[in-house]
C-alpha cells in the first residue's frame, strides 16, 4: 500500500510540474495516456530508476486506472490505453546464497556470551531453518509458534497467506530459551524477536543484525552482499541439495508460482560441477574409461548368462 501510495504521489508531482500548476489544481482529465507515458520515461531517464522499478510503478498505475474506469466511464478510453502499456522485459536479479560450509562456519562462530547473543543466534538460525522473509520474522508472535513435538511455526506472508514450516530441534530449543529469558510469561501477541527497548524488531533491525554477524561473508567477485533474503535463498538451495522435491520447497517458502522456485534448480552450483565432472571427456584417446557398473553386478551378469 505504501508503495502504491508513493507511485501516485510521484505521478501527481510530475503532472503538476509538467503543467506548471499546483497539485490541488489537477483534474481527472489530466491523467491522460500521453502523460503516463511521459511519467514512465521520467522515471527511467531523469530519476534513473531500474527497469524493475519502472515495471513496479506501472503495475500500480494499472490498478489505479482500472479503478478509475469503474468509476468514471468517460475516462474508459484513456484507461484502456494505460492498461495496454506493457511491462519491459528484464532479467531476474541474481540469486545469491551461502554454501553449506559457509553457513556452518557462521553459526559456529556466533557470539555465545553477551546480552543479545541468544537473540541474535536464534534469529539467524530461524532465518536459515524457515527461509522466512524479514517482514515475516518481524511480524512473528508467540502465538504463531507451536514448540511441542512436532514443533512448527505459522508464517504470515505475501498476499495475506499463511504457511506452516517445521522447526529443527535446535531451533525449537533456542526459541524456548529465548522466550523464557524474557522474564515474564509471554502472551500470544508478544513479539518473538525484540529490540533492546522490548519492542518488536523491524525488518531494518533484522537487516542490521544479519549484517553485523554475516557481513564478513560478502563476496565482491559475485557481488554477494549477505542480507536476510540471502538466508531465504540459502535455505532453498540447501533443501534442494538435500534432495527435497521442488514443489515441497515451493510450499516451504510460500511461493505462489512454481517457476519462482525452479530457479534454484537452475543455479545449483554443486549439481553443475558434479555434472561437469561426469561428462568431462578423457584427456587422450587411450585414456581409460570408467568401468560400466553392470560389469561388476554379479546378479545382473548371472541373469544375462541365463538368457
Amino acid at each position: 500500500m505504501r508503495s502504491y501510495r508513493d507511485t501516485i504521489r510521484l505521478l501527481l508531482c510530475y503532472l503538476a510540474q509538467t503543467k506548471g500548476i499546483k497539485i490541488t489544481k489537477l483534474e481527472l482529465a489530466d491523467l491522460s495516456y500521453e502523460q503516463v507515458l511521459g511519467f514512465l520515461r521520467y522515471l527511467e531517464h531523469e530519476r534513473h530508476n531500474h527497469v524493475r522499478t519502472r515495471n513496479q510503478r506501472l503495475a500500480a498505475l494499472h490498478t489505479l486506472f482500472e479503478y478509475i474506469a469503474s468509476r468514471e466511464p468517460e475516462m474508459l478510453e484513456s484507461c484502456q490505453q494505460v492498461s495496454a502499456i506493457p511491462m519491459k522485459r528484464t532479467p531476474p536479479p541474481q540469486t545469491q546464497f551461502l554454501e553449506l560450509d559457509e553457513m556452518q562456519d557462521l553459526l559456529a562462530h556466533l557470539p555465545r556470551t553477551g546480552r543479545l547473543a541468544r537473540r541474535d543466534h536464534t534469529l539467524l538460525l530461524f532465518l536459515y531453518n524457515t527461509g522466512a522473509r524479514a517482514q515475516e520474522v518481524a511480524d512473528l508472535r508467540t502465538g504463531h509458534l507451536h514448540l511441542a513435538d512436532p514443533a512448527v511455526v505459522r508464517l504470515h506472508g505475501k498476499g495475506d497467506k499463511w504457511r506452516t514450516c517445521p522447526l529443527w530441534a535446535q531451533t525449537t530449543q533456542m526459541l524456548t530459551e529465548l522466550l523464557a529469558a524474557a522474564g515474564q510469561q509471554p502472551t500470544p501477541d508478544s513479539p518473538v524477536f525484540r529490540s533492546t527497548t522490548g519492542s518488536p524488531l523491524t525488518r531494518f533491525g533484522i537487516y542490521k543484525i544479519v549484517r553485523r554477524h554475516a557481513g564478513y561473508l560478502d563476496n565482491a567477485h559475485t557481488n554477494r552482499t549477505v542480507s536476510p533474503h540471502v538466508f531465504r535463498h540459502t535455505a532453498a538451495m540447501h533443501l534442494l541439495e538435500a534432495g527435497v522435491e521442488v514443489n515441497v520447497i515451493r510450499g516451504w517458502l510460500g511461493h505462489c508460482d512454481l517457476s519462482t522456485t525452479n530457479r534454484y534448480a537452475e543455479i545449483n552450483t554443486r549439481a553443475k560441477i558434479e555434472a561437469l565432472r561426469n561428462t568431462e571427456p578423457p584427456s587422450t584417446a587411450a585414456a581409460s574409461r570408467p568401468h560400466p557398473v553392470w560389469r561388476t553386478d554379479e546378479t545382473l551378469l548371472n541373469w544375462l548368462t541365463s538368457l
